[in-house]
């Protein structure tokens, strides 16, 4: 669109400019003949014709000082430094100097400080300057010539020696702008003539690449540099277009056919300055020239102000704002309106589309921008466009609430627009649950099943909306693909399998959905839908359920490999795996417990059979709740079987699973079950397997009903009574109490009795007595061998006493000898060497004597005999055990409790000494073992027989003060204090 047809606006305020102290007009410039102008750095610069240079501070102050003799032609003010570049002649002719003021820094005369004068000469041949730009880093400065020349600075621009000047072009057409441009880290000169444009790169080692950009041409003034909204792009202005350009080649073209004096650029801006037809008279009969300034918002497409002034001379960008200097020397203010009020300007015009780029333009907030699309959108559905305000809608979806534009649109015919609304809404992924239900709903009013698909079935869409929800819907709208679809995409398995199940009623479809997932998730779902499936599909859930409790494999679909480079990848790593090469990963066994799904089998016995069944052939070490399970059916079957052929055949069949090595039955719990049903076999071979033979002489007499049940209760007895010969006794009662015939038993069970010494005779006979058909002839025989076994007892025993009574006169008779009599020694041989004695040697009271050396090398202790040692201690340690254990009360009682003849238990104790005390003291001689040494070492006929410390006579039960010693004849004993028999035993032989 040309610029001629945008829309035109008012966005800037004109006004004269006036001093801020009275108010007045700014005429301090009425007395300047100008000559140029520049600003920057917070104030206006002026030249005129007389070679003065002045500034206009914000303030409106003004200042000069005089920099040229004659004129002053140009004048460059830097953005970024107080650094002013002027061109202008001290002389007549064409002389032009360069002269670079330092504004930081005054003379003397306050006036600014000159840092460098240059000669502005293109070559040999002067000529007229036309244009100056510098680069703000101070290092470029190029000066265009009339002539078409194009001269370069290089180097530092405040100093002369530290620059070098070169000629890089050389036209025939007069130079019209220049204007620096950093670019790919090169600086780039843009150089506009009348006849060409050209862009000149500054290449290092002082080089430069030039590259003709257009054969065109533009007038003086009317170039210029735009700024980052048009990606800093060299705009000229000629009478056809407005054109743009790159370094590497031209941009756009603007179609504006007019003749242009002037182009500048202001943030963003465009400002072209042109010709009006008409003419305001001056006073004095002379018109004024008028010229039309206008002001074009690029990015925007619009005309943000367009006025008529007089003759311009320059437009200046300072302090914020646009400054319009005529050659009547007067200032113009133009200010830029802010964006509120332009915004407004544009809502009351319902340009919308405008405010919106406006805003965006000038940086406006995230808020301020959803609200202009806010406030469209409102104007759209005001007038009925419905379909351009949802799409404005739709723009404000980050920052407005949702529910307001959804109750605009719940009319049944604008529910294609609320479609639209909530699809964007999911895609910005700002949607609830209820958007989703909403949204699902309006494809559902509207029937658009492909829509739906589109929204659901679309393989490479990401997904923007809540799976869950969306499975709700469809399933309660009927659209059950949808939902079985979404279902299983995302792994929603018990949503796929409440539809599966509850809706479309495909148990084959659910059972192979569930075969294919995961272990955990396979388990899961069987255990929660196992019973619906069991009763529906009991096949194909009872094949399942046997590879769950086995060894679980997911069942994966077929990969198809469409490209060629994979299939032959795959196919090579099946090689190489077959091979060895590869290693491939062991399979992790997987399986579930069986005992957690025999519930859901509660309607189907014969399914929940055949699953047991597998479960312990497969896995013999099964539960226990399995096999009981199991038998329980069995048992089941087995009551309600009429066919004798077939009850027989299943009866076999559990006796062999209660044999079965490997069972884990709950033996108590399989007990009841066999009660329960009457299996007799199962009943029998449980108590066997228990060792309760107690209870299978009961089972046996409690069913008497049969012939054969004694032959069964003596079979039982001889079979188990060497286990338990409480059997025979419970027989014998048994076979007491009955009135039939049982002599030829009594007689067995009577024998078996009186062989393992069960029952004494008179519980026999008090047993027997209250069968009428027992005669004493039964028993006769029974009582006889009884009596005459304890007469051959008692014998014995007589035999036993009288024998103990004579060893112990014997022992008495030794004991007295040894108190009333004295002990020779008169061993002549040693009792280990076996060789004669010789002095010195040891004898000790149990008539054992040693050589000195041989009782050394044998003896562990000086005072004891090495040769009774042994036998002494095994006597010491029997009597230390005995009053040990004559305490170990509940020991006797069972001992006594288990033995077959509790008397010899007793009569075991009493020799222990349980129930009598028995006090056992000792006390070391006094003798030392050097004493012994000495005595035997010294002849019989020198012992002295006055030495109290020899031994003359041992009296051990007489009682003598302890450390004196009774004398008798040649020999003296030292009595010991209170011994026991056998420790007293013990001291004699020492």
């Amino acid at each position: 669109m040309a610029l001629l047809q945008w829309r035109r606006f008012n966005f800037f305020d004109k006004e004269v400019l006036r001093n801020a102290e009275n108010s007045e007009l700014f005429d301090k410039l009425k007395d300047i003949n100008l000559s140029s102008s520049s600003c920057g750095r917070g104030q206006i610069v002026l030249g005129d014709v007389d070679g003065f240079i002045y500034f206009v501070d914000h303030s409106l102050k003004l200042t000069k000082f005089k920099a040229y003799e004659i004129r002053v032609i140009h004048l460059y003010q830097l953005k970024q430094h107080s650094i002013l570049v002027s061109i202008g002649e001290d002389e007549e002719g064409i002389n032009p100097l360069i002269k670079v003021w330092n504004l930081d820094q005054h003379d003397k005369a306050d006036n600014p400080t000159c840092t460098r004068i240059a000669r502005a000469i293109p070559g040999s041949k002067p000529s007229k300057v036309s244009c100056l730009t510098v680069h703000e880093n101070l290092n470029c400065m190029a000066v265009g010539f009339d002539d078409g020349s194009v001269v370069l600075f290089r180097g530092d621009v405040l100093r002369e020696r530290h620059s070098k000047q070169k000629v890089i072009l050389e036209g025939q057409h007069r130079i019209t702008g220049l204007n620096f441009k950093t670019h790919n880290k090169n600086q780039v000169l843009f150089v506009a003539t009348e006849g060409e444009i050209i862009c000149i790169t500054l290449l290092p080692k002082d080089k430069e690449q030039k590259k003709l950009l257009d054969s065109h041409g533009c007038s003086l003034h009317c170039s210029d540099m735009s700024d980052f909204t048009q990606y800093n792009q060299f705009i000229i202005g000629r009478p056809d277009a407005i054109y743009f350009y790159q370094p590497e080649e031209r941009g756009q073209c603007l179609a504006f056919e007019s003749e242009k004096l002037q182009l500048h650029w202001y943030r963003g801006y465009m400002i072209i300055v042109g010709k009006d037809g008409q003419t305001v008279p001056r006073i004095g009969g002379q018109n004024r020239e008028m010229n039309v300034l206008t002001i074009y918002d690029i990015q925007n497409k619009f005309v943000a102000y367009s006025a008529p002034f007089p003759h311009i001379f320059d437009i200046l960008c300072e302090w914020g704002s646009l400054y319009i200097l005529t050659k009547d020397r007067k200032l113009f203010h133009l200010q830029e309106k802010d964006t509120q009020a332009k915004l407004e300007t544009l809502f009351k015009k319902n340009l919308y589309d405008l405010a919106v780029g406006l805003a965006q333009s000038q940086q406006y907030d995230q808020d301020g921008i959803v609200d202009i699309f806010r406030q469209y959108g409102d104007h759209l559905y005001s007038k009925g466009d419905y379909d351009g305000a949802i799409t404005q809608y739709i723009k404000t979806i980050v920052k407005l609430e949702a529910s307001y534009v959804i109750r605009k649109f719940l009319d049944t015919p604008r529910i294609h627009n609320l479609t639209a609304y909530l699809q964007a809404l999911h895609k910005a992924q700002l949607a609830t649950e209820d958007h989703t239900t909403l949204l699902l709903n309006c494809y559902t009013k509207l029937k658009d099943a492909s829509k739906l698909d589109e929204f659901i079935m679309k393989e490479d869409r990401e997904v923007d909306f809540e799976v869950e929800t969306a499975i709700k819907v469809c399933r309660s709208a009927g659209y059950f693909q949808h939902a079985t679809y979404l279902a299983e995409r995302h792994n929603q398995h018990d949503s796929y399998l409440k539809i599966q199940l509850e809706d479309v009623r495909d148990y084959a479809g659910a059972l192979d959905y569930i075969g294919k997932l995961d272990f955990g998730q396979a388990e899961r779902n069987m255990k929660k839908y196992g019973k619906v499936l069991i009763n529906e599909a009991p096949k194909q859930t009872t094949e399942l359920l046997k590879k769950l409790c086995t060894d679980y494999r997911p069942c994966i679909k077929k990969v198809t490999v469409e490209n060629t480079a994979e299939r032959q990848g795959l196919s090579a790593i099946c090689a190489l795996s077959s091979k060895g090469f590869i290693p491939l990963i062991p399979h992790l066994v997987q399986k579930s417990n069986a005992d957690e799904f025999i519930h859901i089998f509660v309607n189907n016995s014969d399914k929940l059979t055949e699953f047991l069944e597998h479960m312990i052939k497969v896995q013999p070490r099964s539960s226990s709740l399995v096999y009981n399970t199991l038998l329980e059916l069995h048992l089941h079957d087995h009551v309600h079987e009429k066919d004798i052929s077939a009850k027989v055949d299943k009866e076999r069949k559990i006796l062999d699973l209660l044999q079965n090595p490997d069972a884990c039955f709950d033996l108590d719990q399989t007990m009841i079950l066999c009660q329960l049903n009457n299996f007799k076999a199962g009943i029998l071979f449980l108590y066997e397997k228990a060792k309760l033979y107690h209870q299978i002489l009961c089972y046996h007499m409690e069913h008497n009903e049969n012939p054969v049940h004694m032959m069964h209760i003596m079979e039982t007895c001889k079979r188990f009574g060497s286990h338990d010969p409480n059997l025979w006794i419970q027989a014998l009662s048994y076979f007491a109490r009955k009135e039939d015939n049982c002599k030829q038993q009594i007689l067995e069970v009577l024998s078996q009795i009186d062989k393992c010494n069960l029952l004494p005779p008179l519980l026999v006979v008090q047993t027997l007595a209250h069968n009428s058909m027992t005669t004493l002839s039964i028993v006769k025989d029974y009582i006889v061998r009884h009596l005459q076994s304890e007469q051959d007892e008692i014998d014995e025993n007589e035999k036993l006493i009288h024998q103990y009574r004579e060893d112990t006169e014997k022992m008495r008779s030794e004991i007295e000898q040894l108190k009333t009599s004295a002990k020779i020694f008169q061993n002549q041989k040693c009792s280990l060497c076996a060789q004669a004695l010789d002095l010195p040697s040891v004898h000790f009271l149990c008539q054992h004597s040693f050589h000195h050396g041989c009782f050394e090398g044998y003896s562990e202790t000086d005072a004891e005999c090495p040769i009774c040692l042994p036998r002494n201690r095994q006597m010491l340690e029997t009597i230390r055990s005995q009053q040990q254990s004559k305490d170990l009360h509940e020991q006797f009682h069972q001992q006594l409790e288990r033995a077959p003849d509790g008397f010899s238990v007793i009569a075991d104790y009493f020799a222990r000494g349980v129930f009598s005390k028995i006090l056992c003291t000792t006390e070391p001689s006094t003798n030392n073992a050097s004493q012994s040494r000495r005595h035997n070492a010294l002849p019989k006929s020198k012992v002295p027989k006055s030495d109290p410390s020899y031994p003359t006579r041992l009296s051990p039960f007489e009682s003598a003060p302890q450390g004196q010693s009774l004398k008798s004849g040649s020999d003296a004993i030292q009595y010991p204090a209170h011994l026991s028999p056998f420790d007293a035993v013990d001291k004699v032989q020492k």
